[in-house]
C-alpha cells in the first residue's frame, strides 16, 4: 500500500505543475500578442532610419571631420559584445542561443588575438556568462523591459555603449539578440552598432544617395545627431524583438511542459491501476487460500 501512497502523491504533484505549466502558457501567450504587434510596428522605422544613416554616411564617411560613430577608432583590436538576454527563464532555448552565439564570436575573436569585453542586458546571459568569462563582464544591466519595453531604457543603454567609446574602452560593438520570426523560431542576430557598417545595408542606395543632394547643415553635423539616435533605435528594435521573442518561447515551453505532464500522469495512473489491481488480487487469493484451508 505505501507504493501505492507514493504514486497517489506523484500523480497529485504532476497534476499540480500541469496546472501551473498551462496557466503560463496563457500567460505567455496573451503577451505575446502585444509583445508581437509591436515588434512589428518599429520594424518599418528601424530599417528605415538604418538605411537613411547608411545612405548618409557614405557621402561623408571618408571626410576626417566625420563622426568618430562612423569613423571608428582606426582598428579592430577590442571588441564589446552587448548581449541582451531575458531576466526570466522557462523559455526553451531562448536566451541560450544567444549566449552561445556570442562565445562562439568571442572564442572566434579571440583566437585571432583580438580582446573582447561584455555588457550584458538581463539576468540570464550575466548568469551564463560568468561562468567562464566573468572577467570580461564589464557591466550587467536588470530589470530592463520589466514594465515593457520602453525607448529610454534603449536610449540609457545607446548612451552607455557611446560613452565607453568616446572613453577608447573598445574599437567595435556588438549587439546580439533574437529576431522573433514566430511563436516556434526565433534567429539569433548580431548587429554592429559601432562603427556603422555602411555596406551592411543593400536598401540604402534606394534612398537616393547617388543623387544631387543638398543638405543644412552639413552631413557631419547631421550625422554627429542621426548616429546616436540611430543606434539609440536599433538597441530599441532589438529590446522588442527579444521581448516577443521571449514569450513566443515561453509559450511553446509551457506547451511543451504541460503535454509531457499529462503524458506522464497517464503513465503514472496506468502504474498504479495495475498495481492497485495486482494488491486486490493477491488479497482475494489470500482470502479464498484461507477459506479453502478451514
Amino acid at each position: 500500500m505505501a507504493a501505492l501512497k507514493e504514486l497517489r502523491v506523484r500523480i497529485d504533484s504532476v497534476k499540480a505543475t500541469r496546472k501551473i505549466t498551462g496557466a503560463m502558457k496563457m500567460v505567455a501567450a496573451s503577451k505575446l500578442r502585444r509583445a508581437q504587434e509591436a515588434a512589428e510596428a518599429a520594424r518599418p522605422y528601424a530599417d528605415r532610419m538604418a538605411r537613411m544613416t547608411v545612405s548618409l554616411a557614405r557621402a561623408a564617411r571618408e571626410n576626417e571631420s566625420a563622426p568618430a560613430l562612423l569613423r571608428g577608432a582606426g582598428a579592430e583590436d577590442r571588441h564589446l559584445f552587448v548581449v541582451a538576454t531575458s531576466d526570466r527563464g522557462l523559455c526553451g532555448g531562448f536566451n541560450s542561443a544567444i549566449v552561445r552565439a556570442a562565445r562562439a564570436r568571442a572564442a572566434e575573436l579571440e583566437r585571432e588575438g583580438r580582446t573582447v569585453a561584455l555588457l550584458t542586458v538581463g539576468r540570464k546571459g550575466r548568469e551564463a556568462l560568468r561562468r567562464d568569462r566573468e572577467s570580461g563582464i564589464v557591466e550587467a544591466l536588470e530589470g530592463v523591459g520589466a514594465r515593457g519595453v520602453a525607448f529610454a531604457e534603449a536610449a540609457a543603454i545607446a548612451d552607455n555603449v557611446a560613452r565607453r567609446f568616446a572613453a577608447g574602452e573598445f574599437d567595435v560593438c556588438t549587439l546580439f539578440y533574437n529576431r522573433f520570426v514566430s511563436a516556434i523560431r526565433q534567429e539569433v542576430t548580431a548587429r554592429q552598432l559601432v562603427p556603422l557598417p555602411v555596406e551592411a545595408d543593400g536598401g540604402a542606395a534606394d534612398d537616393g544617395a547617388g543623387g544631387a543632394w543638398e543638405f543644412e547643415p552639413d552631413e557631419e553635423t547631421i550625422l554627429a545627431e542621426l548616429l546616436p539616435r540611430n543606434m539609440a533605435v536599433q538597441v530599441f528594435r532589438a529590446l522588442l524583438e527579444n521581448a516577443a521573442g521571449e514569450q513566443g518561447a515561453r509559450m511553446m515551453a509551457m506547451d511543451n511542459a504541460t503535454r509531457n505532464a499529462g503524458d506522464m500522469i497517464d503513465r503514472l495512473t496506468l502504474t498504479y491501476n495495475r498495481s492497485r489491481q495486482a494488491a486486490i488480487t493477491g488479497e482475494l487469493i489470500e482470502i479464498v487460500s484461507g477459506a479453502e484451508a478451514l
